[in-house]
């Protein structure tokens, strides 16, 4: 990996393209530098986790909506079309992309990379396989385009905090998805660093989609940034221009919307040649939560066993929770939000609540991506009475350990202290999720297949999973025109086309 220096340039610097950061990155993405087979296999491993999470998804409001919106728009005249997960029919790529990249998104619980700032590398897959299909590109193609996608993206987060400036996540992933489409097709690296400088400037927004009441465009975020990406191609195709310098100019990003005019980021991306691994430091979840409750949920679901009094609010005085920054200002009591507690809060909200969610695990010690957030689940009294009990605080140790760059060593988890009523004082701790690379249990082709026979049970014919679980093991052998057999179509009847909400399309 080659550390690059990016900081703000007045105009008069004049700054060439081939200085900016943009244009390093598309340099990435031109890179005719070969697949390796373990990033190859986890590629394949992140398409059935998509699938797995978007077929989950199929029937609720948010997904419903955007497929409509989507299949409201015929296959443009350019390609074949692209396919909307659940379905028969085909829409032209851009609405592909967003229907898409709501469904994989809706359940939070897919794919996931945490450094300086929060992404999820999966949001990359909608986009570049709509592109993908409706061109008529082949396996191998694909796998090429995802593995930008997802190099570009992790080493973005790596450097750059967006969160700090309550910058939404997705201003990292517009610009790697159209780095990404950039491979899949073989772009030149002037249009793809345009198409770069066009998606980022398109999905800059703040973070108020992801505090309070949060609504359901939090799913909608990342599939808008995907569609912006597809469409920042496709302008750039045609020989139209973005602002330059997108990152580095003097009324650019980084200096209006991150660290200012005197800001510097260290970049670090793959030297010409150098294969893109990033994908490998990435990690997806067992449960449908946020990604910083994922551990917390396995530590309750073993406290659940071992202490079962701990479940009883009449038996509990408090339960602290030390834990990182992060977890505690964003998802913990930090973040001041009165509807982390709130019964009434939207699936949203409370997917985005460790109180809530550290509770529901402690007394069921299970979690349930439908039955976990369920309104009759969330105000059963003993339930509420116990979680607003719970509370969290920073510990600097766990805060060093999340942004610690040794991998044997950074931790989404933390400490518990359950303090009874009779003064007996239950402590333990996690360091990272059941499912993580170093965790109890981490997550191989077998767990990725069952999470997705699991989640497509009922929704999905027997005989379509096991052909989709083929197609896709065999990504790489699937020539050009045939990449609609990554597609996955509803059982009949699961999805009625006349509960679609009416729009404007």
């Amino acid at each position: 990996m080659r550390d690059h220096d990016v900081r703000v340039h007045r105009s008069d610097e004049n700054l060439p393209h081939e200085g900016q950061l943009a244009w390093k990155m598309a340099e990435v993405a031109v890179d005719p530098v070969e697949v390796e087979a373990d990033v190859e296999e986890m590629i394949i491993n992140r398409i059935i986790d998509n699938a797995s999470v978007a077929i989950a998804s199929v029937t609720r409001d948010p997904i419903v909506s955007a497929r409509a919106q989507a299949l409201s728009h015929p296959v443009s005249r350019g390609g074949h079309g692209a396919s909307v997960f659940g379905a028969e029919e085909r829409t032209s790529p851009e609405w592909a992309a967003w229907a898409n990249g709501v469904a994989v998104r809706e359940l939070d619980y897919h794919d996931t990379f945490l450094a300086a700032d929060y992404s999820h590398p999966g949001d990359n897959i909608p986009p570049i396989l709509a592109v993908a299909e409706h061109t008529g590109r082949s396996g191998r193609d694909l796998i090429r385009g995802l593995a930008t996608g997802y190099e570009l993206q992790v080493d973005l987060v790596r450097a750059i905090c967006l969160h700090q400036h309550k910058i939404d996540h997705v201003a990292h992933l517009g610009p790697s998805a159209a780095a990404g489409i950039g491979t899949l097709l073989g772009l030149d690296t002037e249009t793809i660093f345009q198409a770069i400088g066009q998606a980022l400037h398109t999905t800059t927004a703040t973070r108020q989609s992801r505090k309070g009441e949060i609504s359901t465009w939090k799913a909608h975020a990342p599939a808008f940034a995907g569609k912006m990406a597809v469409e920042a191609a496709d302008r750039a195709m045609r020989g139209q221009t973005s602002p330059v310098p997108i990152y580095e100019g003097e009324d650019g990003v980084i200096a209006w919307l991150l660290d200012g005019p005197d800001a510097r980021y260290t970049v670090p991306l793959p030297e010409a040649g150098e294969t893109k691994r990033a994908i490998l430091d990435t990690y997806t979840k067992e449960h449908s939560a946020e990604y910083q409750a994922q551990a917390w949920i396995d530590l309750a679901r073993k406290l659940h066993a071992e202490h079962p009094e701990a479940a009883d609010p009449e038996q509990v005085a408090s339960i602290l929770i030390r834990t990182s920054h992060h977890t505690h200002y964003v998802i913990g009591s930090g973040a001041n939000d009165p509807q982390k507690y709130d019964p009434t809060a939207s699936r949203e909200t409370l997917d985005h609540s460790i109180p809530y969610i550290f509770t529901v695990a402690l007394q069921d010690g299970a979690w349930h991506h439908v039955d976990s957030y369920a309104p009759e689940r969330a105000g059963r009294p003993d339930t509420v009475a116990l979680w607003h009990k719970v509370t969290t605080e920073e510990d600097p140790e766990w805060t060093r350990r999340y942004h610690s760059l040794d991998l044997a060593e950074k931790a989404f988890g933390g400490a518990v202290v359950i303090t009874l009523t009779d003064g007996t004082v239950i402590e333990d701790s996690i360091a990272v999720a059941d499912a993580h690379p170093l965790g109890a249990r981490p997550f191989a082709r077998e767990q990725y297949v069952h999470k997705f026979r699991t989640l497509a049970d009922g929704l999905v014919a027997e005989a379509e999973i096991d052909r989709f679980l083929e197609a896709a093991a065999h990504l790489a052998e699937l020539p050009a025109g045939e990449l609609g057999r990554l597609n996955v179509l509803a059982a009949a009847g699961v999805l009625d086309p006349s509960a679609a909400p009416k729009g404007l399309f």
